[in-house]
């Protein structure tokens, strides 16, 4: 997202050296309501943005950093945002807990698990979580985030880690969890080690590299994002880009184009120009929408009824629905799609679209990606199972061995051999 991007700019340079329709806030019971209950994917949420309050206290308390309050309620009040927010103001809400969690092993093993049970506890059978290493990092890194002290833990470890996070997750919560490491537009000699990284870990579940930050800081200026996915095309890792949150249609253009993105972070801006927006859409190019964070970060019109993803939806646009930064917004991924059905009139049918769009647009490899497809067209009841389909096959056979065994076979009792062979085998593969 924009505003994580762009916080690095501005973070670095003092941190180193009404909610659902136009005013009103959401209740608690609207950001729990589930409009959609059944399998989800989702392609765009930041795991420095998806942390919970809880382990930040947890971790403080064992590390003896001191926090400006002592309980989750207070924390919490501090931390998110209930309203569309400056800059300045967005960047404090990070600076209140990532010292706590960057740099320390256990802390960033543990937000990785427990993104994972989060997601799983919404409906989410896929995930791709994205992050840059570099901000959890205190050692080879420059400068080092956060006003830390220069520890041991580098970004490559840092990567390592999740991973193992993410892992322990999966195969806790029968969730599939990928994820995708971040370059930063305003540190572009972070770049070429961010797509090492994504080489190294290709097989470990990092599945492509992304740039955030600051769409005034384009590629001409800062060619060492271009050379980074120069590589990754080269090596053939996948490639996502934040453009057009903010920033004008150019920049998407210069995504898809320069960068060669295969899916587009927001994208909102691309409906500035419609040539662009043309072509795009005749490329089925994926966009990551974001409702919930694209009001309060000022990236779109507070009024849901106005939000760009209505003319996603119209024009049966290739896109996602995606939380982007749960901590700071306070919402989950039941208040994007309950806000996209009660604003912007989104449907059972639209959820079920744009969620097999979103599985066939991932990042996995194409069998793994064949088979989240099946999955959730079997959970969607929109084609047979596997093994309905099989059953179907033998029932077809039985009817043409039945009728051709009564047309050769004048005994009842060779008829009645061959409905008792095919049934035991029917009723053997049902069991």
């Amino acid at each position: 997202m924009h505003i994580i991007a762009r916080r690095a700019a501005a973070c670095f340079s003092s941190l180193c050296s009404s909610r659902l329709s136009g005013s009103r806030l959401c209740t608690m019971a609207e950001s729990q309501e589930d409009v959609f209950n059944k399998p989800k994917v989702e392609l765009h949420v930041h795991l420095d943005g998806a942390i919970r309050v809880q382990t930040i206290l947890d971790v403080a308390k064992r590390r003896g950093i001191h926090l400006p309050a002592n309980t989750k309620e207070e924390m919490t009040q501090i931390i998110i945002l209930e309203e569309p927010a400056t800059l300045t103001k967005f960047l404090g809400k990070f600076a209140a807990y990532m010292h706590v969690v960057a740099g320390d092993r256990e802390a960033i093993k543990r937000i990785a698990y427990e993104f994972v049970e989060d997601k799983a506890k919404e409906g989410v059978i896929y995930v791709e979580v994205r992050y840059s290493p570099h901000f959890l990092a205190n050692t080879k890194v420059d400068p080092i985030p956060w006003n830390q002290e220069e520890g041991d833990l580098s970004p490559d470890e840092v990567v390592h880690l999740v991973n193992e996070g993410l892992s322990d997750g999966e195969l806790a919560f029968n969730i599939k969890a990928r994820s995708i490491l971040c370059c930063m537009r305003h540190m572009p000699s972070w770049s070429m080690e961010i797509v090492e990284l994504c080489k190294k870990y290709q097989q470990e579940g990092v599945v492509a590299i992304d740039l955030a930050g600051d769409e005034s800081l384009n590629c001409e200026a800062n060619p060492e994002h271009r050379k980074a996915y120069e590589e990754a095309v080269r090596c053939g890792i996948h490639r996502t880009v934040h453009a057009g949150e903010v920033g004008p249609p150019s920049v998407v253009k210069e995504a898809v184009e320069v960068l060669k993105a295969e899916r587009v972070g927001h994208g909102y801006r691309t409906l500035e120009d419609k040539v662009l927006y043309k072509n795009l859409l005749a490329q089925n190019m994926h966009f990551e929408v974001c409702p919930i964070s694209s009001k309060l970060t000022g990236a779109c019109d507070p009024d849901f009824t106005k939000h760009p993803a209505i003319t996603f939806r119209k024009d049966k646009a290739n896109y996602s629905l995606n939380t982007d930064d749960p901590l700071i917004f306070n919402s989950t991924l039941h208040l994007d799609y309950s806000t996209a059905h009660k604003y912007m009139g989104f449907t059972e049918e639209e959820f079920k679209r744009l969620n097999i769009s979103s599985a066939q647009s991932s990042f996995l490899p194409e069998e793994e990606k064949k088979d989240l497809v099946q999955r959730l067209h079997e959970a969607y009841g929109m084609i047979k199972s596997k093994k309905k389909k099989y059953l179907h096959l033998l029932y077809h056979k039985y009817c043409i061995s039945y009728a051709f065994t009564s047309h050769i076979c004048s005994s009842p009792a060779c008829v009645l051999s061959v409905f008792y062979h095919l049934s035991t085998y029917i009723y053997i593969f049902i069991l």
